[in-house]
């Protein structure tokens, strides 16, 4: 039989080896969880990385008219009052040097997204061919661009300008009639733009198909309601008494012609039919005060779908290579009148 000191020390050596196994599996414990906690905080990392705002470097042409402004505004106000973005802004000046110097701004500060107002159509395969190295997806608003490599741009946000200029040219024929013998005066927008080039493309589409409408002279106007008024007065001094239409790639050139077919003395929208593109609030007043007849729509709204494309791309999906913007055309003071509460610019 053990005596009680043995069996004493079995107590104390089994107590210690229990004392042991115990600081042993506390400390795998702590280990273990420290270890959780690590890897949880490094997932918390990752996903705060990963969900910060999509960055969108946008170049635009400038400020040279009221449509211009609205679209700048439309993608300020969509993208710097939603926390899912961060916008850098650039305004080019209407140069395109300066856009390509933006663009390569945007590249180096490791942008999400390019969105790309450009100024003309050619001249940007090199910067955009380093937005591709960069694996920075562009997205073109509101103009076209020609590249022999169309993969250097993700999509096109805009307008079918061929088709506003194929509109204009039928509701002007609409309006004068199919018979009358029209000669007609063309304010182009910027020498090399799409929307220039398309929207004369367009409305000689239509024009050409008819003998009794001529276009007798056709002069850039830059876009602007100053070089369009300057513009109008050459076309007045030349050709005053001859001229039955203007057409003006957009409204603020339209709205120069109308100051200065009023200083020669005639009247415009009675005398001189005016038809223009765009739609800015101004154009609709002149047409309901009958000095404008025709307002053929470009929608620059563009805030709301760029953002769409931004986040569709963040989430890898697929978008639409030409993102189309809904217009339409109004004749008349009636016309003018219902649409002009709910323009927007």
């Amino acid at each position: 039989m053990k005596s009680v000191k043995q069996v004493f020390v079995i107590l104390v050596t089994v107590l210690s080896l229990v004392l042991i196994l115990s600081a042993c599996n506390s400390e795998n414990t702590n280990s273990t969880n420290e270890n959780n906690e690590s890897d949880n905080n490094s997932e918390e990392a990752s996903n705060e990385d990963s969900s910060g705002p999509i960055v969108i470097g946008f170049s635009q042409i400038g400020a040279e008219s009221g449509w211009r402004t609205a679209e700048t505004e439309s993608i300020k106000d969509t993208l710097e009052n939603d926390p899912q973005f961060e916008l850098k802004f650039s305004d080019a000046q209407q140069k395109q040097e300066n856009q390509i110097k933006a663009l390569r701004n945007f590249i180096a500060q490791q942008v999400d997204i390019i969105a790309l107002a450009p100024v003309v159509e050619s001249g940007w395969e090199t910067v955009l061919t380093e937005a591709k190295d960069a694996d920075i997806p562009v997205i073109l608003l509101d103009r076209r661009i020609e590249v022999e490599d169309e993969s250097l741009y993700t999509s096109f946000i805009g307008s079918d300008f061929i088709l506003e200029g194929e509109n204009a040219a039928k509701e002007l024929i609409n309006l004068v009639g199919e018979d009358v013998e029209t000669n007609i005066v063309e304010l182009q927008g910027t020498v090399g733009a799409s929307a220039a080039n398309d929207r004369m493309e367009g409305f000689a589409n239509i024009i050409n198909e008819n003998d009794k409408y001529n276009i007798i002279k056709s002069q850039t106007g830059e876009f602007t309601r100053s070089k369009g008024k300057e513009v109008m007065e050459a076309f007045l001094k030349s050709d005053g008494e001859n001229i039955d239409v203007v057409y003006a790639h957009n409204d603020d050139m339209a709205l120069g012609a109308i100051q200065a077919i009023e200083e020669y003395g005639l009247n415009p929208g009675e005398d001189i039919k005016i038809v223009s593109v765009d739609g800015i609030s101004d154009i609709f007043e002149a047409v309901i005060a009958g000095k404008a007849n025709i307002i053929v729509e470009c929608n620059p709204l563009l805030g709301p779908q760029l953002a769409q494309a931004a986040k569709d791309l963040k989430e890898e999906k697929e978008i639409e290579r030409w993102i189309k913007t809904e217009e339409t055309v109004f004749v008349g003071a009636e016309a003018a009148e219902e649409a002009l509460p709910d323009r927007k610019y």
